[in-house]
């Protein structure tokens, strides 16, 4: 009797608690059309020598510590971390493949298939969620008619739910590319979207506040001058 009434109180309870996941999840290799390794991939002049110069920040006998900025430096030339991009990396790094790809499936930051020219990331933890980073992804959602692990068909933006992106203080947040927008509410939301759109500068950082202070302003630290410290401290130590 009990164990009926337990099953039957969470089948009632039990509901979806994120959107589905991107790119970064998929653990198995799958070739496709754009993402074999017949497609021959390696750094440009300039990512070259920039790879040079990453690789001689170690030690010659721990190169391979260089996996994961040359991975990023890859991402940046082809638009995602291709099959190719790991098994070229590995080979600059006499690392056998399986080690980059073992990096590669690991960090969610590496795309293992192709994004929009705006991937934007919607962070879903909990300081986001508690607030209402739901409905910044149903605004997304909406205006790009997009799910989360789409890219639009033009290849403009693509979009991904992701954990925490390191800014729970101004959440909710999202970030674009590298750029990060803080304190949104779904009106912000709408214009950074049609601000790129159009090729616009975007307003990049808080929607709402300075740097990261109190949501109702700051409370202590007011006074134009600085605290005259010599009064606290005690000269004889």
């Amino acid at each position: 009797m009990l164990s009926r009434f337990l099953r039957s109180s969470l089948k009632t309870r039990v509901r979806p608690t994120s959107f589905f996941r991107s790119s970064h999840i998929i653990s198995v290799h799958r070739d496709t059309d754009v993402n074999n390794p017949n497609i021959p991939f390696e750094f440009n002049a300039e990512n070259l020598k920039l790879a040079e110069s990453i690789i001689s920040k170690y030690p010659p006998q721990y190169k391979k510590s260089a996996v994961m900025p040359l991975l990023d430096l890859g991402q940046r030339q082809l638009g995602f971390t291709s099959i190719s991009v790991m098994n070229y990396v590995a080979k600059m790094l006499d690392m056998p493949p399986m080690r980059v790809y073992e990096v590669a499936t690991f960090y969610t930051m590496y795309q293992r298939k192709p994004v929009g020219k705006f991937h934007i990331q919607v962070c879903t933890t909990t300081p986001c969620q508690l607030c209402n980073s739901d409905s910044i992804m149903e605004t997304i959602m909406h205006e790009l008619n997009l799910q989360p692990g789409e890219t639009t068909p033009d290849g403009i933006f693509s979009l991904e739910e992701v954990e925490c992106l390191g800014a729970c203080v101004n959440g909710p947040m999202i970030q674009v590319n590298d750029d990060y927008f803080e304190d949104l509410t779904s009106e912000k939301v709408v214009e950074v979207l049609q601000g790129l759109k159009e090729g616009k500068d975007v307003h990049v950082g808080t929607a709402t506040r300075e740097t990261c202070e109190p949501i109702k302003g700051p409370k202590t630290l007011l006074t134009d001058k600085a605290i005259d410290l010599s009064k606290f401290t005690r000269e004889d130590l």
